[in-house]
């Protein structure tokens, strides 16, 4: 069993408080530190602000030495697929490796208005995710000295020289998670090393997880005969 700590910063927190929490879990032997990726608070002022959740985690790859540093979740709204896999893994490379990457499609609209990000409808924000997962993991996932090419309806990558590149054997765990009936347990049984389901009773989390195992257990099969 793991044990993961995991922090809702935009609700009032520095980056030395991060900082502070993620080295006592270090030091009292917890095996990860995962945080949120939200511009705004859900309740009371937020005081003193957000923090921006890979500026924090890469300066906590230089400050920590053992615990995996990850994501819950960051929002597929927020950045532009190529950057945020670049920046990704250049926090992996500064932690040795250490780097897990929860996304999710993006869901709390008043901080999309409170910074000017954009916030599509439901169905294009799932659409934007799809492929966001697939440029990221096709940029990570490209040998060395060739190139990416990604034709979607959202985003295009042309002759992409893919760097950098993860520094962890097998590349950067990618975290899936959602409670969509459909798309989410495709999504997670294409892309996703780890399910991650919040805030929902047993039974619940059983129907989910059984949801996501039937199209991990139909992509295996279909593997195993090609």
């Amino acid at each position: 069993m793991q044990l993961r700590i995991f922090t809702e910063p935009q609700m009032g927190a520095t980056y030395d408080d991060l900082l502070a929490v993620a080295r006592r879990a270090e030091e009292t032997g917890f095996d990860a530190f995962f945080r949120s990726d939200h511009y705004l608070t859900m309740g009371g002022d937020g005081l003193p602000g957000p923090t921006d959740a890979w500026v924090t985690l890469a300066g906590l790859a230089r400050e920590t030495s053992r615990i995996r540093l990850g994501t819950l979740m960051t929002a597929a709204t927020f950045r532009l697929p190529g950057p945020l896999a670049i920046a990704v893994a250049q926090v992996d490379q500064m932690s040795g490796g250490r780097v897990e990457l929860g996304i999710g499609s993006g869901w709390f609209a008043a901080e999309h208005a409170a910074y000017g990000i954009p916030f599509p409808s439901l169905g294009e924000r799932f659409d934007r995710y799809e492929e966001q997962l697939a440029v990221i993991t096709g940029l990570w996932g490209t040998p060395p000295g060739e190139t990416f090419d990604f034709s979607g309806d959202h985003y295009t990558l042309s002759g992409s020289p893919a760097l950098p590149k993860p520094v962890q054997a097998g590349g950067i765990p990618v975290l899936v998670g959602g409670k969509g009936p459909r798309r989410t347990p495709r999504l997670a049984a294409r892309y996703a090393a780890e399910f991650n389901v919040p805030f929902e009773s047993v039974e619940a989390n059983a129907r989910l997880f059984a949801g996501v195992r039937r199209p991990a257990r139909r992509r295996a099969a279909t593997r195993r005969r090609s």
